[in-house]
């Protein structure tokens, strides 16, 4: 099968769904504002992305599975099954994880922020061109004219 047998296509699967969660939680945060909104968001990503590795035991004697896995699944499993010596190192990846998305989140937003304040200052600086044109034209002995009706 094409998705049994090939690791690089779980993950793109795994990669791809993840988007879409990501995005419906995005959308989902609508009434907050964009700061906390973007770091939530990329914390959960940070969470859901970063991998661990895992042992798990065969059924043949003394053999093992390792493989990779996000942490956050691997804590949950670690977990479940009470095994502190695998909790500890994925709970400690998953909380890396959100702090890496985290300010992943705020590096965006400080940057969109700054890109905002420009924007507001060159409409601020065209609006008061503007008005000194407008200004100008009227202190050249141009007055109003009134319209006249009939």
């Amino acid at each position: 099968m094409l998705i049994s047998d090939s690791m690089s296509t779980l993950w793109l699967i795994y990669g791809a769904l993840s988007l879409v969660v990501l995005l419906a939680g995005y959308l989902g945060l609508a009434f907050l504002p964009r700061l906390p909104r973007l770091v939530l968001t990329w914390a959960v990503a940070g969470v859901m992305w970063m991998p661990s590795m895992f042992e798990l035991p065969l059924i043949e004697e003394g053999q093992v599975y390792s493989g990779q896995a996000p942490a956050i699944m691997v804590a949950a499993v670690a977990f479940m099954d009470g095994n502190n010596s695998v909790l500890v190192p994925a709970a400690t990846r998953v909380i890396i994880g959100a702090a890496i998305g985290a300010l992943f989140g705020l590096a965006l937003w400080w940057s969109g922020r700054r890109r905002r304040l420009r924007k507001a200052e060159a409409a601020a600086a065209a609006r008061d061109q503007d008005a000194e044109a407008q200004g100008a034209s009227r202190e050249e002995g141009r007055e109003r004219q009134e319209p006249v009706l009939g």
